[in-house]
């Protein structure tokens, strides 16, 4: 724990204001279908007033009594749900159950509906209280992460009656909305009364922030509660179970590894919070009051971290018994001097510095021995009969638009890369025009992503990415091209969105524009020799890997008849989130040795996973072909139990039925044309990763050290 736990002075008081609120709600000693939830004395053994002050250290007095009222109730619906549905496996009643908590939660004007339990009574209570002080954007998050608080419960409930344990990268990012730490920070921003200005509160620094928080706190609060959880609960969404499971670990290594994981997502926070959180204010001009503010929120987080751990080793609730005994630190009612909370901060910063320097650590361009990757495309591959004349004219567009510059590629370093090979089997019923234009995206993308490591990551020229970055996206506003890489850019750009929607062509140009920032991100790490966090990592890869505009295409293709939302709902995100993740795995595992050892990258899932978990390399492939299997297995899951559940319960129309079937059809063709193409293509053999496409000689100048910039010199803008 790097931050002192520090107490509100007003706790007292707002034990005695909770305790009066939650008996006035019918909360205390009240039978709910003949269950009493909680008496008394859960209530004060659970002492969620000792959690807000600990979380809440400066709130006002008001502020702590409305903060503690919200954590009783949300405590509350837990245990009111799980004894009504969860142990009950009632899945029809639970969905109308949350249905209902709608009616109490608008966004704007009055609630109308008269509330019927103490969930609903203590919901209308609470909203009535919060809403009306915040801006108009505060509302609209907060509205969005209690919706999911309670609406994800539906997720855990449908694990339970199959008996299905998620995988660690599932786990982690429906904890966050069924955990509710997302939530929680809203209520950081009001009890410190400094909201996170709206223009950046959507940015990558603050999303970061966010779930590493959310991590970090959900993650501490299975370790606490793994006994209650799996071992009297039968619950099934606990970390320490989910890690043990899928690793083959015992259940103290699995804790051991959550807490390192844990460690991971705060030394994360901690850097996005110090190294580009300001270079986001600076890029958004945000005035000195919402710096502050936003200053602000982020020691809020950090308080409840500190804060929230302190309540785990206090609480009834939790499995802690002579958690405090040995802690070499102060008590409440032990020393109180200046600085003695913080006594404990030096051992934990000392504990956790191997990892934190582990991944700083990297030896660029070592020598590495993996296994040849050997996968069978998971879905049946179909090939488009249009594939020898795509090659033909995506090696005379390479060279039409400057791809071809003899520096980042030739000929031949195209053609063993072999794009349309890949773009046969990813749209095999594609025209032949539609082909090209498939295959074209793919050759765009794939000579960017040679090419930033080579111009910018040699010479750690971030504001050089940056500016490319910007002409990229004026090029899509219709800007004239000045170099290979914008020229070829706008060419596949007109061809895409020609008689495309207004809507649509923004929405493209917004995903192009996702994966080259996902660009800035890998070459900040690079000049850091930074190996990512693991979680970071994935989410990251998403954006790297171009998964945005792969499905942003491909929704377009539907025309508008289904409904955004439906792309929005857990099923179809998760069959997205899972497909694009298999597809980033299986790039990592077949370019590992051309990304380790020929370009020193750090952006590798075995790299990543070898670090934190500190294993040998063997150890690292078998971790991320068992994460390929599983989210795999997450895919098929979503598609075919998931995704029927869906039209069911939205009442979907037949025709929109139909449409996302399609969807989920283009996705299977995606996965066994990307495999497909790793395991036939010469991008990542022997002969090609020794190949250089033309040696310092051929210019017939100089040699030696620094030399390749001369060459690269001819790949930017005029006036660079």
């Amino acid at each position: 724990m790097p931050y002192p736990a520090r107490v509100n002075p007003h706790l007292e008081q707002a034990r005695t204001h909770s305790k009066a609120w939650a008996y006035e709600m019918d909360m205390i000693d009240v039978p709910q279908h003949g269950t009493v939830i909680w008496d008394e004395h859960d209530l004060d053994s659970h002492d969620y007033a000792l959690l807000c002050a600990y979380t809440h250290p400066d709130a006002g007095a008001d502020e702590l009594d409305l903060i503690t009222d919200w954590y009783v109730w949300v405590f509350y619906f837990d245990d009111h749900f799980l004894e009504l549905y969860k142990r009950t496996g009632d899945i029809d009643s639970a969905r109308t159950y949350l249905d209902r908590l709608d009616l109490f939660m608008p966004a704007e004007g009055e609630i109308t509906a008269t509330p019927e339990n103490p969930v609903e009574r203590g919901l209308t209570d609470l909203w009535n209280r919060t809403i009306p002080h915040r801006s108009a954007g505060w509302r609209r998050r907060f509205v969005e992460s209690t919706k999911a608080l309670l609406e994800e419960s539906l997720w855990e409930l449908a694990n339970i009656n199959e008996g299905r344990l998620a995988n660690p990268i599932e786990y982690v990012e429906m904890r966050r909305k069924v955990g509710g730490a997302p939530w929680s920070a809203n209520l950081v921003e009001h009890s410190v009364h400094a909201e996170v200005p709206d223009e950046i509160a959507a940015s990558r620094p603050m999303e970061v922030l966010r779930d590493c928080f959310a991590d970090s706190v959900h993650l501490r609060n299975d370790l606490f509660s793994y006994q209650r959880e799996v071992q009297d609960e039968g619950e099934l969404s606990n970390g320490v179970l989910v890690v043990e499971k899928f690793l083959g670990l015992t259940t103290q290594e699995a804790a051991d590894a959550v807490n390192d994981l844990i460690t991971s997502r705060l030394h994360q926070f901690e850097h996005t919070a110090l190294t580009e959180v300001p270079g986001l204010f600076d890029e958004h001009g945000v005035d000195p009051a919402a710096r502050a503010a936003t200053f602000a929120y982020v020691k809020g987080l950090q308080d409840w971290q500190s804060g929230g751990h302190e309540w785990h080793l206090r609480s009834s609730r939790y499995m802690n018994e002579g958690a405090l005994a040995d802690r070499g630190g102060p008590e409440l009612g032990g020393a109180t001097g200046l600085g003695t909370s913080a006594a404990r901060i030096f051992g934990s910063v000392l504990a956790t510095a191997p990892q934190r320097l582990r991944a700083f650590s990297a030896t660029p361009f070592r020598t590495v021995s993996p296994p040849r990757p050997s996968i069978e495309p998971p879905f049946p591959l179909r090939l488009s009969p249009h594939l020898d004349s795509c090659r033909r004219r995506n090696v005379d567009w390479a060279r039409r638009t400057g791809l071809l510059d003899g520096v980042v590629w030739d000929e031949r370093r195209l053609r063993a890369a072999d794009l349309p090979l890949c773009a046969a089997g990813i749209d095999p019923d594609a025209t032949a025009d539609g082909l090209d234009v498939t295959s074209d995206w793919l050759t765009w993308g794939t000579y960017a992503d040679d090419y930033y490591p080579m111009v910018f990551g040699a010479t750690r020229d971030l504001a050089g990415a940056k500016a490319c970055n910007l002409r990229l996206s004026a090029v899509m506003a219709g800007a004239a091209p000045s170099t290979p890489l914008e020229a070829a850019l706008a060419d596949v750009w007109a061809r895409t969105t020609a008689g495309m929607p207004p809507e649509n062509r923004l929405a493209v140009r917004r995903a192009v524009d996702t994966m080259t920032s996902s660009w800035l991100w890998e070459l900040a790490n690079q000049a850091q020799n930074r190996i990512p966090d693991p979680i970071d990592y994935v989410e990251m890869r998403r954006r790297t890997f171009g998964s945005d505009l792969t499905m942003s295409l491909s929704r377009f293709a539907h025309g508008r008849a289904v409904p955004p939302e439906l792309y929005r709902t857990r099923p179809v995100q998760a069959i997205e989130h899972s497909a694009t993740d298999y597809a980033c795995f299986v790039n990592d595992l077949y370019s590992y040795r051309k990304e380790i050892q020929y370009e020193g990258e750090l952006h590798n899932a075995v790299l990543v996973v070898r670090n934190f978990l500190d294993c040998p390399e063997e150890r690292a492939f078998e971790v991320v072909n068992d994460l390929m299997a599983a989210r795999l297995a997450e895919f098929t899951h979503a598609a075919t139990v998931e995704l029927p559940a869906l039209f069911r319960d939205y009442a979907v129309a037949p025709d929109v039925r139909e449409m996302l079937l399609e969807y989920v059809e283009e996705f299977r063709n995606w996965l066994a044309g990307i495999v497909n193409w790793h395991e036939n293509v010469g991008r990542y053999t022997e002969a090609e990763l020794r190949y250089h496409p033309m040696p310092p000689s051929a210019f017939g100048g100089p040699t030696g050290i620094g030399t390749s910039s001369l060459r690269i010199s001819s790949l930017l803008p005029a006036g660079h």
